[in-house]
């Protein structure tokens, strides 16, 4: 009997089993393709391409390739947006712990946002953020930076965060489109940026419109290929996952 597969991209993962069990500190809520998450399984790290509706847990490594961007949905309704060629270490999530939500994120390379939206930001959480040798306090907020090895950036967009390097004294910007900088080891005074630069920032996380993203919920998906034989789909599928694809065979 000849063997007919498609290799397809999901939008859209079932849900119904996975809801009736506990709800996981963080989801994939969308990725512009390609991204992967490394998972360290009993004792080896495995690279698993990211799709959306993925379970995320402490331990996670978040990589995104050229163009890309992720979007993570933490339990407690906070945002957080990865942008192209970026590393995210999941260092600890925990969805409840004595009634606070606790997230450490370390920013390894490439630019983040976290947002909290307005109808969350009463909940009870700890989160910060780490770039390098530089700590963000989280406390219900909407931030935007941006890690490279010579250079950290918090940017405050609303809200208020506690941000410093090792070794010196945190500073609190409390005030909208403040920025701390640290460059080459030296940190710079407090200082403000412009709407305009703040918009192209943004830009550098968000999903870009027109090149396809997959989401939770969608309901479209891609044929990438139509093949004849079981052992082609398996090559196929191999060298989509290795390239960063969430692909799927179906007969």
């Amino acid at each position: 009997m000849k063997f007919l597969s498609r290799i397809a991209i999901a939008a859209a993962l079932l849900a119904g089993a996975a809801a009736a069990l506990a709800a996981p500190a963080a989801l994939v809520e969308g990725v512009q393709m390609p991204a992967w998450v490394d998972r360290e399984v009993s004792g080896a790290v495995h690279r698993i391409p990211l799709a959306p509706g993925m379970a995320l847990k402490g331990g996670d490594t978040i990589r995104t390739g050229a163009g890309a961007r992720v979007y993570l949905k933490l339990a407690e309704g906070s945002l957080v947006q990865l942008g192209e060629n970026a590393s995210l270490r999941l260092q600890e999530l925990a969805a409840e712990r004595d009634g606070v939500f606790k997230a450490i994120m370390n920013v390894l390379e490439g630019a983040f946002r976290f947002t909290t939206d307005a109808v969350v930001r009463d909940r009870r959480r700890e989160v910060s953020l780490t770039l390098r040798t530089v700590t963000a306090g989280v406390r219900g907020t909407d931030l935007w930076g941006k890690s490279t090895e010579e250079k950290q950036i918090v940017c405050l967009i609303e809200g208020r965060i506690e941000v410093g390097a090792q070794g010196e004294t945190a500073v609190t910007l409390d005030q909208p489109l403040q920025f701390y900088v640290r460059e080459k080891g030296v940190t710079a005074p407090i200082s403000s940026v412009g709407k305009e630069q703040l918009a192209d920032w943004a830009q550098q996380t968000a999903i870009e419109a027109g090149r396809g993203a997959a989401r939770r919920g969608g309901k479209w998906k891609v044929t990438l290929a139509r093949v004849d034989t079981q052992r082609e789909a398996l090559a196929l599928y191999d060298r989509l996952h290795a390239a960063g694809y969430a692909a799927a065979i179906r007969r």
